[in-house]
């Protein structure tokens, strides 16, 4: 395996409060790499710095073997960087279809005049992507709702749209915010399922922040453990639950 993300020495600020501090991991192709910890230990800020919504102060964040420091957000989603978001970020009145197509406007090349055309090439791309948007659709299962706006849909269905979303950028790396918070255990296992087939049959690397911690240690392939902003293990799921830093400042008694 070669290395596809590279997180070297990042800290980052907001005034006298340090986020990420001094923080390293990297990450390889086709794995499932996973970030935990307490309310407020950075991981969400990790995917910030990454996604360059946040300009880390010091260090440096590298895909594919290029920096990709001072680079604008929409140019990291083009590069194949795609994220889901802790709390849904769907436009509710849009249907499935519409909120996948939205996933897709970065790999859209035609002008806006052809688009209203909707002739010659900007046809053939138009029909390009929702192809594209139907095989999401049947790899996650929401047939039944695809025509459905996305504010109608039980709360387990539109996180796996907002998963759909994502995977419409045709992405070479996954940045999951807690993919499953708020779902009841069904729509877990669900979730997990996908998570796993993504791996598998798609092929595509994920970095994911997730307080489940059974979810965690059940699927992903390295885990690496935040607190207060600083990296306190990084291993396999085995190696972490059993480290006593790991217990105190998180896992708790269940995995001593």
């Amino acid at each position: 395996m070669s290395t596809l993300l590279e997180v070297e020495n990042i800290t980052l600020r907001f005034g006298g409060v340090t986020a990420i501090n001094d923080v390293s991991f990297s990450v390889e192709d086709h794995e499932l790499f996973a970030i935990i910890g307490p309310n407020g230990a950075g991981k969400t800020s990790i995917f910030n710095t990454i996604s360059q919504v946040y300009r880390p102060q010091e260090g440096d964040i590298r895909f594919e073997g290029s920096s990709i420091m001072g680079t604008r957000p929409d140019h990291v989603a083009e590069m194949g960087i795609a994220r889901t978001f802790q709390n849904i970020e769907l436009f509710p009145q849009m249907t499935v279809i519409d909120n996948l197509l939205t996933g897709r406007h970065i790999r859209m090349k035609g002008s806006v005049f052809s688009g209203a055309l909707w002739w010659g090439k900007a046809k053939r791309e138009e029909m390009e992507n929702r192809r594209k948007v139907e095989d999401i659709i049947d790899f996650l299962e929401i047939e039944q709702w695809r025509k459905y706006p996305v504010a109608l849909l039980p709360y387990g269905i539109q996180k796996r749209v907002e998963l759909g979303r994502a995977l419409a950028m045709d992405p070479k790396i996954l940045l999951l915010d807690e993919p499953v918070a708020g779902m009841n255990l069904e729509e877990t296992e669900d979730m997990a399922r996908f998570i796993l087939d993504i791996k598998r049959e798609l092929d595509i690397a994920m970095v994911m922040v997730e307080h489940d911690m059974g979810l965690v240690m059940d699927i992903a392939d390295r885990v690496m453990v935040l607190d207060f902003g600083q990296r306190i293990a990084l291993g396999t799921p085995d190696e972490v639950q059993k480290n006593p830093d790991v217990i105190a400042a998180y896992l708790g008694s269940e995995f001593a």
